[in-house]
């Protein structure tokens, strides 16, 4: 079989649009009264559509997202959490990163007893990445 030259010069260059950090909607996100206070009741939203871009390359990074918490007087307002999940679309940021802020936008929110965000990033180049971040409250048992 003959070897084929091929020019990858096409690609340099090529990038996507990316944006900042600065777009993710922390605003939108709103809350409810829990009215269950002092009970604690793990709430677990599971996300299969997450999706941020490589900072380096603008592609695609999609991601499987666990958020797990314990409330303490408020839950996060589901509508808003799409929005607010939704608005990483386009910004450049690493995967660790990504579900870093998720974390710390959530807890600045909810005040929450506990929380926990899981990543579960798909495969690039062979290799996935599973991120788990945590904050429990300093008082909580």
């Amino acid at each position: 079989m003959a070897k084929v030259e091929v020019n990858h010069s096409k690609y340099e260059g090529i990038r996507f649009d990316i944006q900042d950090e600065n777009v993710i909607l922390v605003d939108i996100l709103e809350t409810i009264p829990y009215e269950y206070v002092g009970k604690d009741t793990m709430v677990t939203i599971p996300t299969t559509e997450f999706t941020s871009v490589c900072p380096w390359s603008g592609l695609p990074d999609f991601a499987d997202i666990i958020i797990s918490y314990i409330p303490n007087e408020d839950l996060v307002e589901m509508k808003s959490l799409k929005y607010y999940l939704t608005s990483y679309r386009n910004v450049g940021i690493y995967q660790e990163h990504a579900t870093n802020r998720i974390l710390e936008d959530l807890v600045k929110l909810l005040k929450p007893k506990y929380i926990k965000v899981v990543g579960n990033w798909n495969a690039r180049g062979g290799l996935g990445t599973e991120v788990v971040v945590e904050y429990k409250e300093e008082n909580s048992k």
